[in-house]
């Protein structure tokens, strides 16, 4: 109910107004303290990725881009919190309006096109984060770097976060980047594969300690080109796939206004695309990668759904923008249940 009368309030400014003014808003209640009075990390351990998770509910990438609000989200009860997209360069990301929300589906479009500070300031913010729980950082490309030297761009990231993550995702599922889906097919997507790894390698030697890489996908694939990345995604010993990013698609929502907007659908329209991606990669995959599903979780009992469907992990996004963070708590409970 409290929450419902400040989404009211929210949901009166422009969409990214509206975002920005929440984070403000949760970084000075955390900083009063207040936070932490009506809210806590629900517990339902979890390991994945040679990592243990205080409870199997994350926050997904897109939210924090900068990595500016790691603290007041981290207080809210997350599991773990997944920062980014970040870039190695500063980029402004698409023109607005590029952030368009759908009520009556409970769905958002966006087309951001990986606005961020970039990969130093992320860093700065890291450091000077108080969190002590689990960190993901999830990175891309610039958008003036042509797809065949996309690889040098991830490699710059991954060496700048690398000290600090806990784990690092390698974005090449946004449909916001021009080229970038080119990534997860053919040669293109072996190749990106094997030059993470060797530099994943000579990280791990450098600081002594080993950082789990995993992999965003789309869902909008084909079943024979989820096949091939799960063959990839195994020959290439990546640690983790996370299933799914946004949908170019429209189903659902055909017949509302904003639905020709171009960009990334995401939230209650998606689950049911994102999750037929996800047990399809599960059933490929045979548990030889471990995998977290994202998209469309807007109740407990969706969260549930990905477990059911073989994810180790959720992440949220959408539904939290919708049902505020209570749904951290309903989305752990429902998993626990169905896993007791």
């Amino acid at each position: 109910m409290f929450y419902s009368l400040i989404r009211q309030l929210l949901f009166r400014l422009s969409p990214e107004a509206s975002h920005h003014a929440a984070l403000r808003s949760l970084a000075i209640g955390d900083s009063l303290g207040l936070l932490k009075l009506f809210y806590s990390t629900p517990s339902h351990p979890v390991h994945f990725m040679g990592i243990d998770f205080p409870n199997p509910v994350g926050l997904a990438a897109g939210l924090d881009k900068n990595g500016d609000y790691i603290d007041a989200l981290a207080a809210l009860g997350f599991g773990f919190i997944e920062i980014g997209t970040v870039t190695p360069r500063p980029q402004a990301g698409n023109p607005l309006p590029r952030l368009f929300r759908i009520p009556e589906a409970q769905a958002i479009i966006n087309r951001m096109g990986f606005n961020n500070l970039g990969v130093d300031h992320l860093v700065s913010q890291v450091q000077h984060a108080k969190f002590d729980g689990v960190l993901g950082i999830n990175i891309g490309k610039n958008a003036d770097t042509p797809v065949e030297n996309a690889a040098d761009d991830y490699i710059h990231c991954l060496e700048k976060v690398y000290e600090y993550a806990d784990y690092v995702t390698v974005n090449i599922s946004s449909p916001n980047t021009q080229g970038l889906r080119s990534l997860q097919t053919g040669t293109a997507f072996s190749d990106l594969l094997k030059q993470l790894k060797e530099c994943q390698a000579r990280l791990a030697a450098h600081y002594g300690h080993y950082v789990p890489l995993a992999v965003k996908i789309a869902p909008d694939l084909q079943d024979e080109d989820i096949e091939y990345i799960a063959e990839q995604l195994v020959e290439h010993r990546i640690d983790g796939v996370i299933a799914t990013n946004t949908t170019i698609g429209r189903a659902g929502i055909e017949s509302l206004s904003l639905a020709n907007e171009a960009g990334g659908l995401s939230g209650k329209p998606l689950k049911a695309l994102s999750n037929y991606t996800l047990a399809r990669l599960c059933q490929a995959l045979n548990g030889r990668v471990p995998v977290m599903g994202v998209g469309g979780i807007m109740d407990g009992a969706s969260a549930a759904d990905k477990i059911a469907a073989g994810a180790g992990l959720v992440q949220i996004y959408t539904g939290f923008i919708y049902q505020g963070p209570a749904l951290i708590k309903e989305a752990v409970q429902a998993i626990k249940a169905t896993q007791q």
